[in-house]
């Protein structure tokens, strides 16, 4: 396959209209997709072909807002929520069998012993763990990094542990 001077013509006016590369290779048929990227990488055609729409832009944007306004509530505010209260329920400690679905399986102890058990108090929607195990488990970002760094406990931590 030769690139013709119709060929390369068809494909700037195509280009120019916003044709999508694909769409190109079929109008002017005998070339691949990759062929057209190719040629108009090298006869120096923008990058940038035809976009959105105004009204769409203005939509594609807003999604990204509500986005990006519900990662920052989302996550942080369920542990926010979770330091403050302090009530949590007693242990009900379970062997490997007797765990279901609505229990917390962080294990206390270590497997080989005899006393060894899971939490078994009811866990959160959508997580294993209880409250209390959610917060060791599930960490701020950055928080652990800066905790390793000053090898201190993190503020919030020593105040559930104190009032545990």
């Amino acid at each position: 396959m030769s690139w013709t001077e119709e060929k390369v013509t068809k494909l700037k006016e195509l280009w120019g209209k916003g044709n999508t590369a694909s769409q190109i290779a079929e109008i002017i048929g005998g070339i691949s997709r990759n062929a057209v990227i190719g040629k108009a990488h090298r006869l120096n055609l923008s990058a940038k072909i035809k976009t959105r729409t105004a009204t769409s832009n203005k939509n594609f944007e807003n999604s990204i807002q509500e986005k990006n306004i519900k990662s920052r509530g989302g996550r942080k505010s369920k542990f926010k929520s979770l330091i403050i209260e302090k009530d949590f329920e007693p242990e009900n400690p379970k062997q490997l069998e007797e765990l279901n679905e609505d229990s917390c399986k962080w294990p206390i102890g270590h497997p080989d012993e005899k006393s060894f058990y899971f939490c078994g108090r009811s866990s959160l929607k959508d997580f294993s763990y209880c409250k209390l195990h959610l917060l060791y488990a599930y960490q701020p970002k950055g928080k652990k990094e800066e905790a390793t760094e000053k090898e201190e406990v993190p503020e919030f931590l020593e105040k559930k542990i104190k009032s545990a």
